[in-house]
């Protein structure tokens, strides 16, 4: 392989394409020719900042989420039936449930990302969508928790569609990133397959939950989300179960 120093350590400019060991199917993968593209690999500066970049964009998408927390008036102060009969608590309900889904994204951006051995432009563009249409939650979550808009289908409807928005996202940038010879350790097409359906678990339900909440409502939208919770687990029971089948 032939290098040439850049201006910043860390990223490769060879014109040859390098390669790497065959993936459990017996094929070889190569990393992008960056003379027609950048790759920063882990040990980068470069990919170190970015990354960064994104943990940040992540922790300030949580932190707009108080936003949408209003002050009570005082009187919702005199005594607890008061403030309960306020706004607080469903903006706090919505706070949290906001703040607990960013930061399972963000769990799962950094479990991804470190099975990688680093990101080129593709996978860095489609990071950076997902990290905008994290940001945007914080928007659709006002619709949710603002107790003169949470019993309305639409705002239901449009935070279903930024949830499974971001979750389609992050499995699309590992899928490109597999495609494109990234993963530190190549996967086989089966357990390929197997983690895929497990991530698409989340997007599928919120994604099921937009024609329920506009034929049935806001509160039935909202009910269909709680199929994730269970889901999720037993999908990823099965999944390791069908794993270890094929690896015995």
């Amino acid at each position: 392989m032939r290098l040439r120093l850049g201006p910043a350590a860390g990223w490769h400019a060879d014109t040859v394409a390098e390669r790497v060991p065959t993936d459990p199917e017996g094929r070889s993968r190569e990393l992008p020719r960056s003379g027609s593209e950048s790759f920063a690999s882990q040990d980068s500066n470069e990919f170190g900042r970015g990354i960064s970049f994104l943990d940040a964009i992540y922790g300030f998408a949580a932190t707009l989420l108080i936003a949408n927390v209003d002050a009570p008036p005082a009187a919702a102060w005199e005594s607890m039936d008061a403030l309960a009969a306020s706004s607080v608590p469903a903006q706090a309900l919505g706070f949290a449930l906001s703040f607990t889904v960013i930061a399972v994204f963000w769990r799962v951006n950094v479990r991804l990302t470190r099975r990688l051995r680093g990101l080129d432009a593709v996978t860095t563009f489609i990071n950076m969508v997902g990290a905008g249409l994290v940001i945007l939650i914080a928007y659709t979550t006002q619709g949710i928790s603002d107790p003169s808009t949470a019993d309305l289908a639409l705002p239901t409807a449009f935070y279903a569609a930024n949830i499974a928005a971001v979750a389609l996202c992050q499995t699309a940038m590992f899928q490109v990133a597999r495609a494109r010879g990234l993963e530190r350790t190549p996967s086989s097409s089966r357990d390929n397959l197997l983690d895929a359906a497990g991530a698409l678990v989340t997007p599928v339900v919120f994604l099921v939950s937009i024609p329920i909440a506009l034929t049935w409502g806001a509160s039935a939208g909202k009910w269909t989300w709680a199929a994730a919770i269970v889901l999720g687990p037993l999908v990823g029971v099965l999944v390791a179960r069908a794993g270890r089948r094929v690896k015995v």
